[in-house]
């Protein structure tokens, strides 16, 4: 059985893992390269700080098989009340439900500070996302057409939007 809490500092470099494997082998984090520990910690620190909360999916053995969380959607004040969300998996995991247990979370979090609408960010191929998205009610909003480059192709982006 798989539950979701609150993420701590002592889940980060599985979290860490979890990205890495993210950046390095799929189109869902436009990054290159893998992020360092340093870097975790510093992302969490800056999440507590801006009062936005970290989730985690655990396994019945205290491993943890993904997380989510919401963050800012652009910097400025006229866009307090919108956050933008990020879910990720491990590679072994997914397809499992995970993802589907990480999403109330975020909607409740996002009711509870107030805010108005949540967006996601997701490359236009990613079809899963999307439906998993679609499912509690986001909807597609825009699609920018070859604005992201990685592993030699150009990407497109989606936004869904959920008005909370």
């Amino acid at each position: 059985m798989i539950t979701t809490r609150h993420a701590t500092e002592n889940d980060l470099p599985a979290m860490l893992e979890i990205y890495n494997e993210i950046i390095l082998n799929t189109t869902a984090v436009w990054h290159n390269d893998p992020h360092s520990l340093e870097m975790r910690k510093e992302w969490f620190a800056l999440k507590s700080e801006q009062g936005f909360p970290v989730f985690v999916a655990e396994e019945e053995d205290g491993s943890v098989v993904g997380f989510s969380t919401i963050g800012p959607f652009r910097p400025w004040v006229g866009y307090r009340f919108t956050v933008e969300n990020s879910i990720y998996v491990a590679a072994d995991k997914r397809g499992r439900g995970v993802a589907k247990l990480l999403m109330p979370p975020l909607i409740n979090a996002a009711k509870e500070l107030g805010l108005h609408a949540i967006v996601a960010g997701i490359e236009g191929s990613n079809e899963i996302s999307i439906k998993l998205h679609q499912q509690f009610g986001f909807v597609e909003v825009a699609h920018f057409k070859e604005v992201g480059f990685k592993f030699n192709r150009w990407m497109d982006l989606k936004f869904l939007e959920l008005i909370v």
